[in-house]
């Protein structure tokens, strides 16, 4: 078991020790919860309410904290703690599944497929014709690699993950469980003779760099070209990421979120869990449409959209606030 000093990890983060306690620590643990041998975190002044009744004799806290530790208890305050936290939890994180062997047995590699250095291969792995993986990736088992995909260095890919052909992602990316890279975009058209005709997707994904895609998502191949995921996108789980869809750098996609396809967004616009974006729509930078918001037009950066349909935030909070007098009267 890892244990640290209060010394030890104000080393980690280099704040400012309010306090003082003898106490070891053993894990990180929320307010509520914790004991005296756990580490917690004030990230907000809300929460500050929670620490006079915590077992907890160590916490994170923001600068502008406004209560004292108490009695044989410390505050390490630092700039941001929820940054701070991301460190404590990297200390503490308990290491990932091994490799006994770097490339497993019951692999199935293709000859012409390139395999970088110091990569592994998990049981059950397909890496088919002519992929190329970087160095150090990790592919666990039962991951399915299609005919000329590229894989950055320094990737994870887990369990179940499938990467159809043709398809290329960055380095330094993490593809959680069951998570589908270049499936075909949902294109049909209606046919007297024949019914729905499915429309032939021929493109590709491109993923770039320091991307995170969540379990079950689905991010579609395009129609003609490539749906593309700029650096630094992170995409929750149960995503739906539509064909011919382009996402800037570092935008965020909570959970049941969906894009229809030839959605554009800018840089570090942020789509909250259940929205869902109509086709052929362009969000601009920096902009935020809410939880289970419906976005059925162009939304202009920075702003913030909310509702079904979505419409800015304040004009969508007077119309709420109208219909909450006239229920009332």
């Amino acid at each position: 078991m890892k244990t640290y000093t209060l010394q030890d990890i104000n080393a980690i983060l280099n704040g400012t020790i309010v306090g003082n306690t003898d106490q070891n620590f053993t894990a990180p643990e929320q307010l509520e919860t914790a004991k005296k041998s756990e580490i917690s975190f004030i990230g907000n002044k809300k929460y500050e309410k929670f620490w006079k009744n915590s077992l907890a004799s160590l916490a994170i806290v923001n600068e502008d904290v406004s209560i004292e530790p108490g009695e044989n208890r410390a505050f390490i305050k630092v700039n941001n703690a929820d940054l701070a936290m991301c460190q404590i939890l990297d200390l503490f994180a308990p290491d990932l599944p091994k490799f006994h062997t770097e490339i497993h047995k019951t692999a199935c590699i293709d000859e012409t497929a390139i395999v970088g250095k110091n990569s592994k291969i998990g049981a059950n792995a397909y890496i088919g014709p002519n992929v190329v993986l970087g160095e150090n990736v990790t592919i666990y088992p039962n991951v399915t690699l299609l005919d000329e995909v590229t894989i950055g260095s320094n990737t994870v890919i887990w369990p179940g993950a499938v990467v159809r052909e043709r398809c290329h992602i960055g380095s330094n990316c993490i593809i959680h469980p069951n998570a589908s890279i270049g499936a075909d975009g949902f294109g049909f058209r209606p046919c007297p003779e024949r019914g729905l005709v499915k429309i032939p997707q021929i493109g590709n994904v491109i993923i770039g760099n320091n991307v995170e895609i969540g379990a079950n998502s689905c991010v579609d191949r395009g129609k003609f070209s490539s749906t593309i995921l700029g650096d630094g996108c992170k995409i929750d789980n149960l995503v739906q990421i539509g064909h011919n869809s382009k996402l800037g750098k570092f935008c965020i996609m909570a959970g049941n979120s969906g894009l229809a396809g030839s959605v554009t967004l800018g840089n570090g616009v942020i789509i909250g869990g259940s929205a869902s974006i109509k086709d052929h729509t362009t969000i601009g930078d920096g902009a935020i449409v809410g939880a289970g918001s419906g976005v059925t037009g162009d939304i202009s950066a920075g702003k913030t959209m909310i509702g079904y349909p979505a419409v800015e935030a304040r004009t969508a909070l007077k119309q709420w606030a109208i219909l909450k007098r006239m229920a009332t009267q």
